[in-house]
């Protein structure tokens, strides 16, 4: 077995709305996948998905996908299922905005180490010697310390050298090949290779030679039994002399021990001596074990180093960016006949969620509200990109339909195939309440009359955004009386759940509306994201969440 990573025959291979890839065993007879967070694949923020979506059944080592009757259907390598079909190696499904293919094995990787599994047993003649690093360290073992006591012994000048190098902050593309050429140094080994854990996985870090075929059982017993071996002469050992693996590489002798931070293991040092004269000693197993613990632990600071110096950096590039956003989205118009508040908190540093005005010269204001799908920054760059371009094709009130088509079509030509925007646009004029309205596929707003009630702005619209350049758009209209409140919002808003997953709804906000409307608008969008987070009950928001209120005076 190879040193890399290999695909097992029974995997899932998901790459979701963000581009990116995860991989899922397939270990359970049934495997459902959705929005709702009862499924074992739980996607809430892919609005593409049905809240149960799709099955993935298993027996007898056959596999099977199935349609759940959702809203948007399942695709099985490009044809939408209507029944149980068989999904083998090699088949691709696509659900809202994930692509789920079934991974066959890989291809056997090139790599500078091979683990042989050949069954060996270690024999228990003198060939073959066992420490640990808590042995290495306790008072019971001192032959390292009668050794290294003295002044000027290779043991002792070996972790002198080693504790001065490894002091310093070097980086980990530094720190491993150090490590290695220290320990192949310290012991006089012909070659030696440095790997670590990621996952169950050993990488190799750092190697000095090529071509290691390392015992699967040696491996094993560094790694899950934090020993550290020595095999003085491997051409003598019983248990060992007639391995390939070791009549191959003309190994002699060989030392293995564990990268060893106190009680976890963070991977191993490998080294040997082909062709040698010089077999490794008890003293030099002694010696690489407490020189492996010293560089697992200056291994786990710069791991730790790096990690933070990177989220610092990107918690300021992120408050940056956060800061940018909120000076694009637009400032509520004040003007006589109507009262406007906005707001917007993103589930993210920053989101996909917009809102905008434009006030025209005739007295009429323009208002918007979007929806990037996904989060964080690439909906926030894809925002921001549809802020200027709002800007430009509303520069006039008029023909509002034709506007949103040409948008549309702006929109197909610089968004990537897997985003979409919901938009919601209209014109309101505060002197006689009139107000023009087209939506691409956003929630529909509410509107929550002073005399009672509520109603949702259906139709005069279209498509989402970005989909088909060639989709026309309608445009309708409605009007506000004094006292009325329009009311625009992102799903965010009424699909955030409580924690028996009841979601928030239209009736609700409409509700908390009815009851708020002769308060101003800014403290209406204010008491709708206080219930919001009071209805979660802490929980963090799934999504974005944007409210627009204008009250008409």
């Amino acid at each position: 077995m190879a040193a890399s990573t290999q695909l097992s025959p029974r995997e899932l291979v998901i790459r979701d709305l963000d581009g990116k890839t995860v991989t899922i065993a397939l270990d359970h007879d049934r495997i459902t996948l959705g929005r709702s967070s009862a499924n074992e694949l739980c996607y809430p923020d892919d609005i593409g998905l049905s809240r149960q979506h799709l099955a993935l059944a298993g027996r007898n080592g056959q596999w099977t996908v199935e349609d759940l009757g959702s809203k948007n259907g399942t695709l099985l390598n490009g044809i939408r299922i209507e029944k149980p079909m068989p999904f083998l190696p090699g088949d691709r499904v696509s659900a809202g905005h994930l692509t789920i293919e079934f991974a066959g094995p890989g291809p056997a990787s090139q790599n500078t180490v091979m683990f042989v599994d050949e069954g060996e047993q270690f024999s228990r003649s003198a060939t073959t010697v066992v420490a640990s690093l808590d042995g290495v360290l306790g008072p019971q073992v001192d032959d390292l310390n009668k050794t290294t006591v003295m002044q000027g012994s290779p043991q002792m000048r070996a972790l002198i050298r080693a504790g001065r190098e490894l002091a310093g902050h070097r980086p980990l593309a530094e720190l491993f090949p150090l490590i290695m050429d220290l320990s192949v140094e310290a012991v006089m080994a012909g070659r030696g290779v440095l790997m670590t854990l990621d996952g169950k996985d050993l990488n190799v870090q750092a190697a000095r030679g090529e071509g290691f075929k390392i015992s699967s059982t040696v491996r094993d017993r560094v790694i899950n039994e934090k020993e550290s071996l020595l095999i003085r002469d491997a051409q003598l050992d019983q248990a060992l002399r007639e391995h390939m693996s070791i009549v191959e590489g003309k190994v002699r002798s060989m030392i293995a021990v564990p990268l060893q931070t106190n009680d976890r293991v963070i991977g191993l040092i490998y080294v040997d001596s082909p062709n040698a004269v010089r077999e490794f000693t008890r003293e030099d197993l002694n010696l690489l074990t407490v020189m492996a613990n010293v560089a697992a632990i200056r291994i786990e600071h710069a791991r730790l180093n790096e990690i933070e110096e990177a989220e610092r950096a990107m918690a300021k590039d992120m408050h940056q960016a956060a800061l940018i956003q909120e000076r694009l989205l637009g400032t509520p118009p004040v003007m006589e006949g109507l009262d406007i508040g906005a707001k917007t908190v993103a589930s993210r540093a920053v989101g996909g969620d917009y809102y905008d005005f434009i006030k025209y010269p005739d007295g009429r204001v323009g208002i918007m509200v979007g929806d990037v799908a996904g989060k964080g920054m690439p909906a926030a760059l894809l925002m921001s990109s549809l802020q200027a371009r709002v800007h430009v094709v509303f520069e006039e009130p008029d023909d509002l339909a034709k506007k949103l088509t040409r948008l549309n079509k702006s929109t197909c030509a610089n968004c990537p195939d897997n985003r979409f925007i919901t938009f919601f646009t209209c014109i309101a004029d505060p002197k006689t309440g009139d107000v023009v309205y087209s939506n691409a596929g956003h929630n529909p707003p509410l509107v929550v009359r002073a005399k009672g009630g509520f109603e949702t702005l259906e139709g005069g619209g279209g498509m989402i955004l970005g989909i088909l350049p060639m989709a026309q758009y309608q445009e309708a209209h409605i009007t506000l009386d004094p006292g009325d409140v329009l009311v625009l919002f992102s799903d965010g808003v009424t699909e955030e759940a409580d924690p028996q997953d009841n979601q928030f709804g239209e009736e609700r906000l409409a509700n908390l509306v009815a009851s708020l409307r002769d308060r101003p608008a800014a403290e209406i969008v204010q008491e709708i994201h206080r219930a919001v987070r009071e209805f979660t009950q802490g929980a963090p928001a799934a999504d974005d969440i944007t409210v627009v209120i204008a009250r008409r005076l």
